[in-house]
């Protein structure tokens, strides 16, 4: 799976730090609130997120990962023997602790893939799209651009849903091209997930460009599905506009 980063150690000090402050702070009640919630068979803790980002933060704090490998190795072994959702919440959470920014690049592509397409639900791809595969983006254009539009066109509506979503906090710096290539891509879809994908990035950039977006979706109103359109043109057009738009 990471044929450009070889195998580290992994810190299961860290691992069973993290999954002991999960537990002391489980809630039963909140736990299956949240589970059908997220109409998930994994199980919660009844951890809030915010509690969860603390007890990451300070069990990061007490076990650094001090190498791209540790930092790779570990966070695998975490989110793979996940027996909870919020373990894998933290997992993703280690990803965007500050100290690690260092080791985002390209090269991590695979191990983010691992996480989308094995987590295969919105909370996980909508925890790491926007600020991990975005991120990368920015930082890395040419070589993500070509990554990201492959993954657009990918079998794996994960994966589209990602490519998406992934500019979201992008702003200016979006990518126009690569960001409406990959809604051509899925606008078609049946797929509830992609159809609402498309609606919050367009609503998104329209908080950038909004005569972009209205113009993307006055061009495609007969491709895009009543919900991407109706999600995309909130913020631009009034409630009395909108619905004579989608009539």
């Amino acid at each position: 799976m990471r044929a450009t980063i070889k195998p580290g150690t992994v810190r299961r000090k860290l691992i069973r730090a993290i999954q002991n402050g999960l537990q002391a702070h489980a809630n039963k009640d909140d736990a299956s609130i949240m589970q059908a919630y997220m109409k998930s068979e994994m199980p919660n803790y009844g951890v809030k997120t915010p509690v969860m980002r603390r007890i990451v933060k300070e069990c990061n704090g007490d076990h650094p990962l001090d190498s791209l490998e540790d930092f790779v190795s570990t966070i695998e072994v975490l989110w793979r023997n996940a027996k909870y959702r919020e373990e894998r919440h933290a997992a993703i959470d280690l990803t965007r602790q500050r100290c690690y920014d260092a080791f985002q690049s390209p090269d991590l592509l695979p191990f983010y893939e691992e996480l989308i397409t094995t987590g295969a639900w919105w909370d996980f791809v909508d925890a790491i799209a926007p600020h991990r595969l975005g991120e990368i983006l920015l930082a890395h254009p040419s070589v993500m651009t070509k990554k990201m539009l492959a993954w657009g066109k990918a079998k794996n509506f994960w994966k589209r849903r990602s490519a998406i979503i992934c500019q979201i906090k992008a702003k200016e710096r979006t990518n126009v091209d690569l960001f409406f290539a990959n809604i051509r891509g899925s606008m078609s879809d049946q797929e509830f997930f992609l159809r609402k994908g498309i609606g919050w990035a367009l609503r998104e950039f329209s908080k950038t460009d909004p005569k972009a977006v209205l113009r993307f979706v006055t061009q495609h109103r007969d491709e895009l599905s009543v919900l991407s359109k109706r999600e995309a043109l909130r913020r631009i057009l009034s409630k009395d506009e909108l619905k004579k738009f989608l009539k």
